[in-house]
């Protein structure tokens, strides 16, 4: 027995063969796109043939159960891999996630939707081995391109966010909102401290936070009509827009999410001037109680929509929503108290009243995001 265990040890180890990490990462962001799903690896297994390729699908937890559609996938082809995300949302997070998780040299980033044509990656790829570009834009607006499959309010999209995007960043690409590119993961790695995870964009944003650092190329493409689900732009992407703006043209000093909260508190005075219109002309109520019913009116617009939108992966649900509203009304109590009060101080030392009115809105506004942050959407 003694002899025996002394040869185990002596014995040399077995070693399981290893793999190298991919060439490619395809970084597929998901909700609610099972249907999609097992075609999408067909296409991406007969386009890639001869590479050395993963897709990794990053999925916002979808109720449809298309993580449990990856994974079923997964069990016969190891290049199908899944991030199931709990409590996390947004398109650009995930983006992120996948490609920081990936261990190939390049990551590409494309939509679960069919609308992208994947043929297109062995061009991408091209390119970016070739070693004179780090960044492979597939656009709908060069040459032989056409964004066909956009229809309606869309399309209108499109076309505005990419001329403002243009014009105010001073991205020069002909189209800063594709969600299809491809670049080399140490390029991800740099720049990710300076990317946001709340964003609708993800390119937009790399793009910008290079600065003109990287080496671009435009690859045409048709983007094809969506066959199943459907389209995830909604107001909240509108929102995330302008937010990415703002925060570029700040060079990132304010963070995506204040600048969030900024936008849906812009709406607030809207809410609160049509309520207070409303319960004065048409309700008929003395102004101190209208002004109250619409403050209140304004207190319920501004934390529903900050759920849904700002905080959307901290979104409070059930008990958690009523009692998250409470801290919020209370909270933004306080900010008015001390909204008023910045205000009238520095009206003592400066008698211009629009000076004062902005310092105080913006002790008021800081005040209520830092502590609804701490307070009422604490990480939990």
């Amino acid at each position: 027995m003694d002899r025996a265990l002394a040869e185990s040890k002596t014995a040399p180890l077995m070693r399981t063969p290893t793999r190298p990490a991919p060439e490619l990462t395809i970084v597929v962001p998901t909700f609610n796109e099972r249907t999609n799903v097992p075609l999408l690896v067909a296409r991406l297994q007969r386009t890639l043939d001869g590479i050395d390729w993963e897709v990794m699908f990053v999925d916002d937890d979808s109720p449809d159960g298309t993580a449990a559609a990856v994974r079923t996938l997964g069990e016969s082809d190891a290049r199908v891999r899944c991030i199931r995300r709990i409590g996390r949302r947004g398109l650009a997070g995930a983006c992120l996630e996948g490609m920081l998780a990936s261990q190939a040299r390049f990551v590409a980033v494309m939509d679960a939707d069919l609308q992208h044509d994947e043929t297109l990656l062995t061009a991408m790829l091209a390119r970016l081995e070739a070693g004179h570009v780090d960044l492979a834009v597939a656009s709908r607006y060069v040459s032989d391109g056409s964004a066909a499959g956009l229809a309606g309010r869309r399309a209108s999209y499109s076309r505005w966010s990419t001329v403002l995007a243009r014009r105010l960043l001073g991205v020069e690409l002909s189209d800063p909102m594709s969600g299809f590119f491809m670049l080399r993961r140490s390029a991800v790695e740099e720049l990710a401290p300076a990317l946001s995870s709340q964003g609708f964009k993800i390119l937009l944003d790399i793009v910008a936070s290079a600065g003109g650092a990287l080496r671009i190329a435009e690859l045409p493409y048709v983007f094809r009509e969506r066959q199943h689900g459907e389209s995830k732009l909604d107001a909240r992407s509108v929102l995330d827009f302008f937010a990415l703006l703002l925060g570029k043209l700040s060079h990132d000093a304010v963070s995506f999410r204040f600048l969030m909260y900024c936008l849906v508190g812009l709406s607030g005075v809207a809410i609160h001037m049509s309520a207070l219109a409303v319960a004065v002309d048409l309700g008929g109520l003395a102004f101190g109680l209208a002004q109250t019913a619409a403050t209140l009116t304004a207190i319920v617009w501004n934390f529903t929509l900050n759920n849904a939108v700002t905080y959307r992966d901290q979104r409070l649900a059930g008990w958690a929503f009523l009692t998250g509203l409470v801290r919020f009304a209370v909270i933004c109590a306080v900010g008015a108290i001390s909204n008023g009060g910045v205000a009238t101080w520095v009206y003592g030392y400066d008698h211009r009243w629009w000076a004062a009115g902005l310092a105080g809105a913006l002790m008021g506004a800081a005040w209520n995001y830092i502590v609804s942050a701490a307070f009422v959407w604490r990480a939990r």
